[in-house]
C-alpha cells in the first residue's frame, strides 16, 4: 500500500477505537457517503491493512496467566522448517524473524509456569533450533497498542506539526 491518505487514518482510528462499527455508522461519524466508507474499508482490508475486526481477547481472563517471550537460534537454513514446526504448538501465538541476538522472537502463553515449562520444551523439540533465551513478561507497562501512531499520523497528514515545544 502507498502511504495512506487522511480519510484512511480517520477509517483506521474509527475502526480501532471501535473495531465492531457497521460501515453506515462509521460514514456518518466521519462525514462521508456509505459507499465511499465501504469502498475504502474493503480497500484496507484486501490490502492487508486491516486484518480480523473482531474485539481483543484477554488471555489472562481465559486462564493463561503466563507469557513468555523465547529468543530462538536457530541453525542456518532450516529458519522455514522451524517456524513451521512453531505454528504446530497451539499454545505459540507469534513468530517474528529478528535480526540481533537470535533468529526468531517466539510469544507463547501458558496457565502456570509448570505448563510454561511444557510448552518450552516443545518449541526446543522443533527442528533447527539450538539454542533459546526466555523471557516472562511480569507486567504489561504499556499495552499494544495503535491508536497514539494512528493520532499521530492523522496530525501529520494535515501538516500539523505536534512535536513539543512546536
Amino acid at each position: 500500500m502507498t502511504r495512506p491518505t487522511l480519510l484512511d487514518i480517520q477509517i483506521l482510528r474509527r475502526l480501532v477505537d471501535q473495531p465492531r462499527i457497521g460501515i453506515t455508522e462509521l460514514a456518518a461519524r466521519l462525514g462521508i457517503a456509505r459507499n465511499t466508507a465501504h469502498a475504502r474499508v474493503e480497500r484496507l482490508e484486501r490490502e492487508g491493512v486491516i486484518g480480523h475486526r473482531g474485539r481483543e481477547v484477554d488471555l489472562g481472563a481465559l486462564g493463561f496467566e503466563l507469557t513468555a517471550f523465547v529468543t530462538l537460534e536457530v541453525a542456518q537454513g532450516r529458519l522455514r522448517e522451524a517456524a513451521g514446526a512453531l505454528s504446530a504448538i497451539p499454545r505459540v501465538l507469534e513468530v517474528l524473524g529478528i535480526t540481533g541476538q537470535g533468529d526468531l522472537l517466539v510469544r507463547a502463553v501458558a496457565p502456570n509456569g509448570k505448563q510454561l515449562h511444557e510448552v518450552i520444551d516443545s518449541i526446543l523439540a522443533c527442528p533447527g533450533v539450538r539454542r533459546s533465551t526466555t523471557s516472562i513478561v511480569l507486567t504489561h507497562q504499556v499495552p499494544f497498542r495503535i491508536a497514539p501512531l494512528l493520532e499521530d499520523e492523522e496530525h501529520r497528514a494535515r501538516g500539523e506539526d505536534r512535536r513539543p515545544g512546536r
